[in-house]
């Protein structure tokens, strides 16, 4: 039997100024041909570490993710702490011979070019590092100072694995991991995030810089000159958000709907920061459109396969292809939002027809908040009446 599924999608649409805001290996802003245009792209990596940084802001530092190849670096200093700050207080040298005996059951080899760090990237909560810690109760240093042999012959008893594979902070419950040598320690990310297109075609301009030497008052030419290429645009951005497996990654149905929120919250203020200081670039979105479906998300992005002209305005000629995008989805597949919440300031019946009247940012989050609650209480979602379009 097909388990219930609800897909929170986030639509938004956000101008830049000049900017350079995810580059390739050449220093240029990123780009990608869409319905034969060359539009201004960002990747999707780039906006989730964007939005996962911003995610990071709103929670305590003890319960948030860290992704490193110092996982055996940091468990040692977890078991050197000393017992009034949570720890086993072991000498250096036994903390670290204990965290690799510890991590042995993972299959982490040591990377071919840095001893103290692991061949790849893993993702984990810093309170599962307290846990693995806590698996040795008092007996820390009774097995630091047992024989090779015997030591890894007792770690082998402790459920190492289960307990990385248990207890995930909500980064790694929204983003997942895969970890190739292990699949037991492999979460399902509950995100999926799209390359950012502009709705335009762009071109990439460069900006000539020059820097004076203050202490060099003989010679009147420049200390250094360089270039930096950049671009501007109004982007369409997309993200969804599976409920049922965000539940399921962190096995708490009142944890996965704070999680939903705070992950809009998160998506719509975040702003990947190439160049950040040279351009200033951070802005807020024009638009933030939420729906909600059971079936399966659906990108808009084929709104802007034509490329806006902005006859009218970039923003607001987007927005509007936006909402016929919608109407058009839901009229030729019979697959129209469940629910659909939007923050705007435009002025056009056709956005209100298709998103219902703007509602405040904040009355966005708690109207994605009550519907997500509502779900997992419930697992259904009553369908919104045609003139109530947008609300709740």
């Amino acid at each position: 039997m097909n388990q219930p599924r609800l897909f929170v999608e986030a639509h938004i649409l956000q101008s830049l100024p000049p900017s350079n805001i995810n580059r390739d290996d050449s220093g240029t802003p990123k780009q990608a041909v869409y319905g034969g245009a060359r539009r201004a792209r960002v990747s999707s990596q780039a906006w989730k570490r964007a939005t996962r940084t911003e995610y990071a802001r709103q929670v305590p530092e003890s319960d948030r993710a860290t992704r490193t190849k110092r996982i055996a670096t940091l468990l040692a200093q977890h078991l050197a702490r000393p017992a009034d700050n949570g720890g086993p207080g072991l000498p250096e040298e036994q903390a670290e011979r204990l965290a690799a005996a510890l991590l042995e059951p993972l299959g982490i080899t040591k990377s071919a070019k840095k001893d103290d760090q692991s061949a790849y990237l893993l993702f984990f909560g810093k309170k599962q590092l307290d846990a693995l810690v806590n698996l040795l109760g008092d007996g820390a240093a009774e097995l630091a100072a047992l024989p090779e042999d015997a030591l890894k012959a007792e770690v082998r008893k402790l459920p190492v694995i289960q307990t990385l594979s248990s207890g995930h902070p909500a980064e790694v419950a929204l983003f997942g991991r895969m970890v190739a040598d292990l699949p037991a320690l492999n979460v399902d990310a509950s995100v999926q995030v799209a390359h950012a297109l502009s709705t335009h075609a762009v071109r990439t301009e460069f900006d000539y810089y020059t820097a004076v030497d203050d202490e060099n008052t003989e010679d009147h030419g420049a200390g250094m000159i360089g270039t930096v290429e950049f671009n501007s645009s109004t982007l369409y951005r997309y993200a969804v958000l599976g409920v049922h497996q965000l539940r399921d990654n962190l096995s708490d149905a009142a944890a996965a709907r704070e999680t939903a929120v705070r992950f809009i919250d998160a998506f719509a203020r975040s702003m990947p920061s190439g160049h950040q200081n040279s351009f200033a670039h951070r802005t807020l979105p024009h638009l933030v459109l939420v729906t909600l479906r059971a079936a399966q998300p659906v990108n808009l992005v084929s709104a802007y396969e034509e490329p806006v002209t902005g006859v009218t305005g970039l923003a607001a000629e987007s927005a509007v292809r936006l909402a016929a995008e919608l109407q058009a989805v839901g009229n030729t597949w019979g697959d129209t939002p469940l629910q659909t919440v939007a923050t705007y300031n435009a002025e056009s019946d056709k956005i209100t027809e298709a998103f219902g009247p703007s509602v405040p940012f904040p009355s966005l989050l708690e109207t994605v908040g009550n519907l997500v609650g509502e779900w997992l209480e419930t697992g259904a979602l009553t369908p919104a009446a045609p003139e109530e379009a947008g609300t709740r």
